[in-house]
């Protein structure tokens, strides 16, 4: 996606915060950032507090893993995709299983798996397309901001666990609040 697409969504403030957050070691900074994309949906706040207490952020996982087993679960698919769908939510708790854990570099990759399968189960074949980004942006901005953010982490990090937490919520609570 275009820094000028993303743009006549997002402020500069914003595309800043991703900015630094990808390039910072700093967790603060990294937290800082975080709330300030959260903010787009007026949630940095929010975001805030589940980050840093231990109390929210177990509701927040627990939320957001309600949220996407419902979603998967009354998403219509076609009969060749029930085999994914099963192995989404198989996923899904794996997924929650690195979270409790606090495994969050093994958790890390698997929610890449389990949101890209979420959204092809969500809206098929356009989802493998180059343009699905702008297609996102424009049926629905907020989920297109989110995909923005899904697409601009790196499939691999090298991060601390703190970071990598940090990026896992930030992604859970869009979800958990879409």
């Amino acid at each position: 996606m275009t820094e000028s697409l993303i743009s006549e969504f997002v402020d500069k403030k914003t595309l800043d915060a991703l900015s630094t957050f990808l390039d910072t070691s700093d967790n603060a900074k990294a937290l800082e950032s975080a709330v300030k994309i959260a903010d787009v949906f007026c949630l940095g706040e929010q975001f805030k507090v589940h980050a840093g207490d231990k109390d929210s952020e177990f509701k927040l996982i627990s939320s957001f893993d309600k949220n996407l087993v419902l979603l998967i679960q009354k998403t219509w698919v076609e009969k060749s995709d029930e085999e994914l769908k099963a192995q989404v939510l198989y996923h899904q708790g794996e997924f929650k299983s690195f979270l409790e854990k606090k495994s969050y570099k093994d958790a890390y990759s698997l929610f890449f798996s389990i949101v890209e399968d979420v959204v092809y189960l969500m809206f098929g074949a356009q989802s493998k397309s180059k343009d699905f980004a702008e297609y996102a942006l424009r049926i629905d901005p907020e989920f297109g901001i989110f995909w923005w953010y899904i697409s601009s982490l790196p499939r691999e990090a090298d991060w601390n666990a703190d970071k990598t937490k940090t990026a896992l919520l930030l992604g859970m609570f869009f979800l958990a609040n879409y």
